[in-house]
């Protein structure tokens, strides 16, 4: 086990890089037109996001706790699990592999963004986007999901998987989430799988890309930190 910080950063960069590369890429290969899997629908989505979470911790656990979230690693500080100095370090990280995450979708599926006109649906394979623009419902809704996420994550720690079985557990939280809460905003409940394929969106030559939406941005950083935050507060009260 590699206990140096700069190792739990680069576990953190490569686990989100993967991360993304397998959720945005559930989301692409869904919605980009010509792809083998066009048509699949929401709980492709969903079982495809919450496979790629669980695999990412699998993949790099031996470097770091898996975090790939600054929701999740500044709710395990707020709960006394995690050294604070390190949470600018591990966010830093996060995003940076959430845009090289970004990078990979879109070089992966080439050609078929020149096959997709709707500008809409090439922004929501990147980041999310609400499907009824209310900001403060928009806000909640991340709040709540990532309450939940990061709650459960918590309550784990109590628990007693069998060995290994941890991140399974994890990605069927996920999965959850998704299918009971995702509704309303495509459920980001993490600023760096939002912030840094959002950022990519910006800044690679995507085909038949529009606008990036940074007036909704804040609502997927600022929900799911608050969330995770009350959640981490809560699970001290009760624990």
């Amino acid at each position: 086990m590699h206990d140096s910080l700069t190792m739990q950063m680069l576990g953190e960069f490569l686990g989100t890089i993967f991360v993304i590369l397998l959720g945005d890429g559930v989301c692409a290969a869904v919605n980009l037109k010509k792809s083998k899997a066009n048509g699949g629908g929401w709980v492709v989505i969903a079982l495809g996001w919450g496979l790629a979470v669980a695999f990412g911790v699998y993949f790099v656990s031996w470097l770091s706790p898996g975090h790939f979230n600054p929701a999740v690693t500044v709710a395990m500080a707020i709960a006394g699990k995690f050294p604070w100095m390190s949470v600018l370090p591990y966010i830093i990280a996060q995003i940076a592999g959430g845009f090289i995450g970004g990078i990979l979708v879109w070089l992966t599926y080439y050609p078929h963004w020149k096959e997709t006109k709707d500008k809409q649906t090439i922004l929501t394979i990147f980041c999310t986007e609400p499907a009824i623009r209310s900001y403060f419902w928009n806000f909640f809704a991340e709040l709540i999901g990532t309450f939940v996420l990061v709650f459960g994550l918590l309550a784990f720690t109590k628990g007693n998987f069998a060995a290994g079985l941890n991140p399974f557990i994890v990605g069927l939280l996920i999965t959850a989430i998704g299918f009971s809460l995702g509704g309303p905003t495509g459920y980001a409940i993490n600023p760096a799988r939002d912030l840094g394929p959002r950022l990519a969106h910006q800044f690679m030559p995507i085909a038949n890309k529009g606008g990036s939406d940074w007036a909704y941005s804040w609502v997927p950083i600022l929900g799911p930190l608050v969330g995770g935050s009350l959640a981490a507060l809560l699970f001290e009260v009760v624990a």
